[in-house]
């Protein structure tokens, strides 16, 4: 998506004469969230508009989508077979995102050794008051999901011994969750609190703080700019292989696919 796009439904552009056209289409696109980490976030805010009034500018957003689909046709994940079984996930969300609502965006991606294997994009439920707080309500939100995979990999009868690492880029989230006192500014977090103190007491993870610049789960939260997002998408192990054979590649910004070697001649 454009980065300086901020879509409404109370949009003032011109409506559209087929809103029926607009939601079929989406609803086909939100499967490919299964497989497409790289479409969560577009398409998860273009569906936030499907019981609305539908105006030109949601439409040219889904369009542009199907023009980055059509460049892409061959880009996927890549699992690869000697990775380790160890988790590793990395945690973010959107301070206010949403324009309708105020409502913060939740973004987590989840890796077993170099492989993703979960993801997702989400609207808060709650307005967050601050930045603090929406960081932490994400950090509880991936924390509950690592429990269910470890959940999951006991029953593939495979134990996961190691702490899952839990990458953050909010200090004072981390800190919260380190410093057993609680402070009256957490009192309406204080769920949230108690549920990463007891993984973390336990030993299912450990909190980690990490520069923005190393957050991978910004592509879940916000749109990116191409030379931001696309070494986001090799880091998640996204690989066109037509690409790779025919040594292009993508250009977000202007919807473009560039051929390296006519690039350099």
């Amino acid at each position: 998506m454009e980065t300086t796009l901020k879509l409404s439904a109370n949009d003032a552009s011109p409506s559209l004469t087929n809103p029926a056209s607009y939601r079929r289409l989406i609803g086909r696109l939100l499967y490919l969230i299964i497989t497409r980490p790289d479409l969560s976030y577009a398409i998860k805010t273009l569906s936030q508009f499907m019981s609305n009034p539908h105006t030109i500018l949601h439409l040219q957003a889904a369009e542009r989508v199907l023009r980055y689909l059509k460049a892409t046709p061959g880009q996927g994940l890549l699992l690869k077979a000697n990775s380790t079984f160890h988790l590793k996930a990395y945690s973010d969300s959107d301070w206010g995102g949403c324009i309708d609502t105020r409502r913060s965006v939740t973004g987590y991606l989840v890796f077993l050794g170099d492989s993703l294997i979960s993801w997702k994009s989400k609207k808060q439920p709650t307005v967050g008051r601050s930045s603090v707080e929406t960081e932490y309500r994400a950090l509880a939100t991936t924390s509950c999901e690592l429990q269910w995979l470890v959940y999951l990999l006991n029953d593939f009868h495979i134990h996961h011994s190691k702490p899952a690492l839990l990458y953050t880029d909010s200090k004072p989230a981390s800190e919260i969750a380190s410093n057993p006192v609680h402070h009256k500014r957490t009192k309406h977090i204080q769920l949230d609190c108690h549920l990463i103190r007891e993984k973390l007491q336990d030993g299912l993870l450990t909190i980690i703080h990490i520069p923005s610049r190393f957050q991978l789960a910004d592509a879940l939260t916000k749109p990116l700019d191409c030379l931001i997002l696309n070494p986001i998408l090799s880091k998640m192990g996204m690989v066109n292989i037509h690409s790779h054979l025919e040594g292009g590649y993508w250009n977000l910004q202007d919807s473009t696919y560039i051929n390296k070697e006519l690039e350099q001649s």
